[in-house]
């Protein structure tokens, strides 16, 4: 490790969790330079839905580049361009009835999706203020950081990040309807608020302690949006394709956002990719306004159709995720009713996990499973939640024994606690 010490910046985050050399993987497991194996609860961040190298989108790959197609091309019109977005639109678009959206590839981060709709937001209504929620994540650029709440990525840009109001996210404020707030401050002249371009939301957020807005919750701040001319915008970065069960996490609640981000999973292989989907309507911008040198990624546009032509064809791959949820969260519930008021249980979809009383708690979880063969993140704003991120397409005996190694666990460092209270 010597060689990261001396030449990798301080940055760094992952590795100090699981300070080992990772030198293959495939679907839910991961090995070490020394051999041992590890179970991924993690996910590339919820970038790998489909687990580690899969076979049906590494053969099309390596297909493709032992054919010397096109790798970079900016935005130029491509061979595997044109699969990808034929793919999308037969496979996605039209079976939901969004063929209204327009398609703009980014450069290839989420938060370079995130920084396009906020400018197109703002391109659009003449006007300056976004409304972003507690607890949500957006990413760590300038723009996004913006509409970020975390104080911890806010204050390392090191300067003020206006534009931006925060309301509170459903449940925030336990039984009350948040959007009551929402709204009188957007009736009220002297609220502070003005008049917003346009709000952002995560469905399901993800980094800030998996919090699922209620479906009631996101009709009303979707009627609200339209009642008083706001755009809707919401980033499914990491709760979408089929995270939650469904491709994007909106779906099934009725909502139609103006505007979507996505990545992390679009490309299906870990692969850099990212997308904003935009109502036609809105496509205002001018050629190559918002650009990006790698907004051409071919070899991501490649696994990323695969992966629709793979898993998308049918309802096969969502009931199989639907699946093994149900039995993430059965388990999950296991756990907290066997210690009471000290867990709860969070998120939904393959996007669950356990509050603990701090970050403290959650981090010797975390610590002793990987110690134990289980690779798991904590989130939330004191990092208070021990978070499953596993590829979709994990093995179901994988997927209880990554459970059991979790509730062992979860059962050794409650027993700590309760020892050092007594």
């Amino acid at each position: 490790m010597d060689i990261y010490q001396q030449l990798e910046s301080n940055v760094r985050g992952y590795c100090r969790s699981f300070p080992v050399t990772f030198s293959r993987a495939r679907n839910a497991t991961l090995t070490d330079s020394e051999g041992n194996d590890y179970i991924d609860f993690l996910g590339g961040a919820g970038t790998l839905n489909y687990g580690h190298n899969n076979p049906h989108f590494k053969q099309a790959l390596l297909d493709y580049i032992a054919s010397d197609s096109i790798t970079h091309g900016l935005d130029m019109h491509t061979e595997a361009k044109t699969a990808f977005l034929e793919s999308f639109n037969e496979r996605i678009l039209k079976p939901r009835s969004m063929d209204g959206y327009k398609v703009q590839f980014t450069g290839p981060t989420g938060t370079n999706a995130v920084e396009a709709a906020l400018k197109l937001a703002r391109k659009n209504t003449g006007r300056q203020t976004v409304v972003s929620f507690t607890n949500g994540f957006h990413g760590v650029t300038q723009g996004s950081a913006a509409v970020t709440a975390n104080g911890y990525y806010k204050d390392a840009i090191g300067m003020a990040l206006p534009g931006v109001h925060f309301m509170p996210y459903d449940g925030y404020l336990g039984d009350f309807n948040t959007l009551h707030y929402f709204e009188k401050a957007l009736e009220d002249k002297s609220s502070g608020l003005g008049h917003p371009a346009a709000v952002i939301v995560e469905c399901i957020q993800g980094e800030g302690g998996l919090n699922a807005a209620r479906e009631a919750w996101l009709l009303g701040l979707q009627a609200l949006c339209k009642r008083y001319d706001m755009l809707l915008i919401v980033d499914d970065i990491q709760a979408g394709c089929g995270r939650s069960g469904t491709f994007f996490s909106f779906e099934g609640t009725g909502i139609e956002p103006d505007i979507i981000t996505l990545s992390k999973s679009l490309s299906g292989y870990g692969l850099p990719m990212a997308i904003v989907l935009l109502k036609e309507e809105l496509d205002t911008w001018k050629p190559g306004e918002h650009n990006g040198t790698f907004r051409g990624n071919n070899h991501a546009f490649v696994t990323a159709r695969a992966a629709l032509e793979t898993y998308w064809a049918d309802d096969a791959f969502s009931t199989s995720v639907k699946k093994k949820a149900q039995l993430i969260r059965s388990r999950l519930k296991e756990i907290q009713a066997h210690f009471g008021g000290q867990l709860k249980h969070k998120g939904r979809g393959i996007m669950q996990g356990l509050e603990c009383a701090d970050g403290k708690v959650a981090e010797r979880i975390t610590q002793l499973a990987f110690k134990r063969g289980l690779i798991i993140e904590t989130s939330g704003s004191d990092g208070q939640v021990v978070k499953i991120l596993t590829p979709l397409t994990i093995e179901e005996s994988t997927l209880k024994q990554g459970l059991s190694i979790l509730e062992t666990c979860v059962g050794d460092v409650m027993a700590e606690q309760i020892s050092k209270a007594s």
